[in-house]
């Protein structure tokens, strides 16, 4: 280890040093929330830390089925308005009421300027208050799963941003940061005491909490811990109790240590590549006047010099998926006799870049984060070297996600690689946010190449309306077999989870990575 990566090591341990205390849980993970504003940023590490202190109308529960939360029922009255029963005697964690007021807030500014959460309000046409303890949502055409929508949208207080000065979210990619970044006021099972951007993040249990806390965990510490061996020493020592992800390399050493085991399961998350299809000239290549990306030739080749079953034996050691679609098993309207790929072949990948006037390939620049999914930087270098075998030169820009989201967030890349978990469970929002046609009210938000065929975005709007599950999964079976045939992104794999986890420590692991501090206990 060099001067500089022992000097991180000994900050990172300095700053979870210390006795454990009863019923403490002590977290150590390979990043960090970016904000504390429940709407900045739509990434499920970002949301599994501020879930705890926020609150939707609806949750999930351990099974991640839904369930009511801030709402304690809905209705649909009409093929587009749903009606919510808010519940009533629930507090902020300054005192103040949680009131209708504060929900129609709320979704105006998840739908706003600077949000990162457009994509699940983009098909809203109206909020409206029904009396004091009701809302009813309007959407702009029949919207049978909305509910589904709604567990990751969290409620914040308007008074308490209106005297802050935080009614606007804070923009990650311009760098925005106001009061909800380093202070919180959910209505949430946790109170923020003590944020330490990069550095320890503190909660506490939250005494007059309206729900039921599972767990008996009073105070929780979150340390970001970018390297895995400061992070698994750290685990093997005592000094934190959970870490994720646990390096792969390691597994075996955690589990024969006597005093931790590394709890692991299916993720359903997708990590895939995708690609700029939009500007006539890429912004970061060596071809000019033109955009190879648009031609799906180019695509297919990127696809099929890429040897993911390498990747999964040797990157991934075995611990992923490969496949051939946007979502994994576990979300509804995966299909699969649909999820087999293109086959690895470099030869046919060097003629299709010949054909497409590219005989000696060409150069482009890559963006990936190194400390966001498991092995990600390393899944990149190894599709990097692949794409070498071809002609295709890449300049591989591997960063922390503390840079690497604010920059391909607005679309600051040619080339680039990102991990989707859909928020409902269901394939329209992976079609709604990756595959739909950009639009500025939140269609396509998370479609950074720009990826655009109108008869995807038809079947997406159809499916979103359709009631009928056979229909449903025929529409949505088309929809993915549009986007495969257009070579639309580059699906890679779904990861599989570890986490480390202390003797005398119990939680539960959800596939969707997210990890509430209320199903925590310390033996």
């Amino acid at each position: 280890m060099n001067f500089k990566h022992s000097l991180i090591a000994s900050i990172a341990l300095a700053a979870i040093a210390g006795t454990a205390v009863a019923q403490t849980v002590r977290i150590g993970n390979q990043g960090d929330a970016l904000s504390m504003d429940p709407h900045s940023l739509n990434e499920s590490l970002q949301l599994s830390v501020t879930g705890n202190v926020y609150e939707g109308l609806v949750a999930r529960d351990k099974d991640l089925k839904l369930v009511p939360a801030l709402a304690t029922s809905w209705k649909q009255t009409s093929p587009t308005v749903w009606r919510f029963e808010l519940r009533k005697g629930v507090k902020f964690h300054d005192g103040k009421p949680f009131t209708a007021d504060d929900v129609l807030f709320s979704f105006a500014r998840a739908a706003g300027e600077g949000s990162d959460m457009k994509s699940y309000t983009n098909d809203f046409k109206e909020v409206r208050k029904v009396g004091d303890s009701a809302i009813e949502i309007e959407t702009k055409t029949p919207f049978p799963i909305l509910p589904d929508l709604l567990a990751l949208v969290y409620i914040m207080s308007k008074p308490w941003a209106e005297e802050n000065q935080a009614t606007r979210p804070v923009d990650r990619r311009k760098g925005i940061e106001n009061a909800a970044s380093f202070r919180s006021n959910g209505t949430g099972p946790y109170r923020l005491r003590e944020r330490q951007p990069n550095v320890k993040t503190s909660f506490v249990r939250n005494g007059s909490y309206w729900g039921k806390i599972e767990g008996n965990v009073v105070n929780v510490e979150y340390t970001p811990i970018g390297n895995d061996a400061t992070r698994v020493a750290a685990l093997l020592s005592g000094q934190v109790d959970v870490i994720e992800p646990v390096p792969l390399q390691d597994v075996a050493r955690i589990n024969a240590s006597g005093k931790s085991k590394v709890l692991q399961g299916p993720e359903l998350r997708t990590i895939f590549l995708g690609m700029d299809q939009k500007r006539d000239e890429l912004l970061y290549s060596n071809v000019k006047g033109k955009n190879p990306f648009k031609d799906k030739r180019v695509r297919q080749a990127f696809y099929q010099a890429i040897d993911i079953n390498t990747i999964q034996r040797v990157v991934m050691r075995g611990a992923s998926k490969p496949t051939a679609l946007m979502v994994g098993p576990g979300i509804n309207g995966f299909d699969a006799s649909m999820n087999t790929r293109l086959p690895y072949d470099p030869e046919a990948a060097k003629k299709l870049l010949a054909d497409a006037g590219y005989p000696n390939g060409f150069e482009v620049a890559m963006n990936c984060p190194n400390d966001r999914y498991v092995n990600d930087g390393d899944v990149c270098q190894a599709v990097a070297a692949n794409l070498a075998k071809v002609g295709v030169k890449v300049n591989l820009q591997a960063e922390t996600k503390g840079t690497y989201f604010p920059k391909v967030l607005k679309r600051d890349t040619s080339f680039y690689l990102l991990g989707w978990t859909p928020g409902t469970y269901d394939s329209h929002n992976a079609l709604n946010a990756l595959m739909r046609c950009v639009d500025e009210k939140g269609s396509g938000q998370f479609n950074l190449g720009s990826y655009c065929n109108p008869k995807v975005d038809e079947l997406t709007l159809k499916i979103q309306s359709e009631t009928d599950k056979a229909r449903r999964d025929a529409m949505i079976k088309e929809a993915f077999k549009l986007h495969a045939d257009d070579v639309g992104h580059l699906p890679l794999h779904q990861q599989a989870l570890a986490w480390g986890v202390a003797g005398n420590v119990q939680l539960v692991q959800l596939a969707d990575n997210f990890m509430p501090f209320r199903f925590m206990s310390v033996k």
